[in-house]
């Protein structure tokens, strides 16, 4: 078997399904199909359970799928070994992050690093900083912007920026009248007490921003409404906007709007550090410091 075949068996499992799986491979279902059956007899055994409702590995095809996935890891280092030998001047980065605190400062890092090595593609992938940990654990990112403390990670993360949780509301919200002025500076902060009295747009329980707003109202014992559970950080955003409610936000994601106002949450302000976290302390690419060396600058900005 080569590579490629590999990663075939691999998107199979991922995907779930033989049409998913073909169509992210850009092949027939027909091909892909039968490029299974003759991997099954040729070793002997039966890779993939079919179903109704798709296909699931089987005991043995769960443990040759985390051989392949290790093969597939250990040729993609290889790769950018080899890339670093050609002193950037090739090779790919996989860099992960929030989708929602990547908007105001990923693309300008990103801009920054395509000045200076033209010929490296940055792969961006957005999730958030959970699942980026699984990621950075299965091998699938080159580097990635995360939350700290990390939950699964165990190597060493890096602190880049501590970034401030605060609360976003349209100007026209009623607890704008309530707001503290901030000396020397145009912010604003205000009471989570003050804030309680009007409906919350939460995030999903599974994310940092979600689980983190949640806990920071439970320890102060404070009763609050939901206008929404589960809505995206982003939609959060916009739904604040329109005067639907209050949302929990990053400075790092804030954008100047004119319509929107950003609050601290009392005086000190609420913090959390976001950290630079690779998928393994044995070997970083060439192309994945120099994205964190372009990162942390941009990042030094706000």
């Amino acid at each position: 078997m080569d590579m490629k075949e590999f990663i075939y068996l691999i998107t199979l499992d991922e995907e779930g399904s033989i049409s998913r799986a073909a169509d992210r491979l850009y092949m027939a279902q027909s091909s892909l199909s039968q490029f299974l059956q003759q991997t099954e007899a040729e070793l002997g055994v039966q890779l993939f359970i079919r179903t109704s409702k798709g296909i699931r590995p089987t005991h043995n095809g769960e443990i040759f799928l985390e051989h392949a996935r290790s093969m597939v890891l250990e040729f993609q280092r290889a790769k950018n070994e080899l890339w670093d030998n050609e002193n950037l001047t090739a090779g790919k980065v996989i860099f992960g992050v929030s989708t929602f605190r990547a908007v105001k400062l990923v693309p300008k890092a990103l801009r920054i690093f395509g000045e200076r090595y033209p010929s490296v593609k940055v792969e961006l992938v957005e999730e958030n900083s959970m699942k980026l940990e699984e990621l950075l654990l299965d091998g699938k990112l080159d580097l990635a912007v995360v939350a700290m403390p990390t939950v699964k990670l165990k190597n060493e993360v890096s602190l880049l920026k501590k970034d401030e949780v605060m609360l976003v509301a349209n100007r026209e919200h009623p607890l704008i009248g309530e707001a503290h002025a901030i000396e020397g500076t145009d912010d604003l902060w205000v009471d989570l007490e003050d804030a309680v009295r009007y409906g919350f747009i939460m995030g999903p329980y599974d994310t940092i921003l979600g689980s983190m707003s949640r806990e920071l109202l439970r320890k102060r014992k404070l009763k609050w409404t939901s206008v929404n559970e589960h809505v995206s950080a982003s939609m959060a955003v916009a739904m604040a906007r329109e005067g639907l409610g209050l949302a929990f936000t990053y400075r790092s994601g804030a954008e100047d709007l004119k319509d929107v106002a950003y609050l601290r949450i009392g005086r000190e302000g609420i913090f959390l550090d976001l950290g630079i976290a690779y998928p393994s302390r044995e070997y970083k690419s060439k192309g994945a410091a120099a994205l964190e060396g372009i990162l942390r600058e941009v990042y030094e900005t706000y």
